[in-house]
């Protein structure tokens, strides 16, 4: 999966990580910034996705498609597609032009609008990945919990590094009797809930 990563996603995935390195070295204010996964946490996260039993692919907070990059790694290789969310029109228009650089548009579905509206229409969910604004992570985790098969997994960031925010999100994965859980502390910190 990554000794052979098209160059056209190499490419995209460089891009990304200099205006990403660029954006918080200028100071470019909170909600602009692409706010992207590092790339460590990329690995992680397609390690994961490549070992999930089948179902639906989720990604909540597409940003510019940076995660997706990554995730869309695994996707090629287990056959499947991945639905991935982003509300803010100008970042959805970037992961548009991402996606179509990099030439997965076979392998990832953009949808522009609020997660919240759509998540519904997945009834088994086998990976989901949620990086989206931390105020919501409470009501994606109820939203999407239920809605995971057996060996399912939700990957939630920012969990360390936001964690006096999350902290009700957080205990509510530890004490849910249907998932084991547990926060790897990658990147900023990711929160791994898988159904039981």
């Amino acid at each position: 999966m990554f000794h052979d990563i098209p160059q056209s996603v190499l490419d995209q995935m460089k891009a990304l990580e200099e205006i990403d390195a660029r954006d918080r070295q200028d100071g470019t204010p909170h909600l602009k910034r692409l706010r992207q996964i590092p790339p460590e946490t990329g690995k992680f996260l397609a390690v994961l996705a490549a070992n999930v039993p089948k179902g639906a692919w989720l990604e909540i907070g597409t940003s510019a498609g940076y995660s997706a990059l990554w995730i869309t790694l695994a996707a090629k290789l287990c056959g499947i597609k991945l639905v991935t969310f982003e509300l803010l029109p100008e970042k959805a228009e970037l992961a548009k032009k991402t996606f179509k650089k990099a030439k997965i548009d076979e392998l990832v579905e953009l949808v522009h609008g609020d997660a919240r509206g759509h998540v519904g229409d997945y009834g088994e969910v086998a990976f989901c990945f949620l990086d989206a604004e931390i105020e919501m992570y409470e009501e994606f985790y109820d939203l999407i919990a239920p809605r995971l098969v057996p060996g399912g997994l939700l990957a939630a960031d920012n969990v360390v590094s936001h964690a006096d925010d999350l902290g009700k999100t957080i205990t509510k994965a530890e004490e849910d009797p249907s998932v084991d859980s547990v926060i790897v502390p990658i990147g900023r910190g990711v929160l791994i809930c898988r159904k039981l």
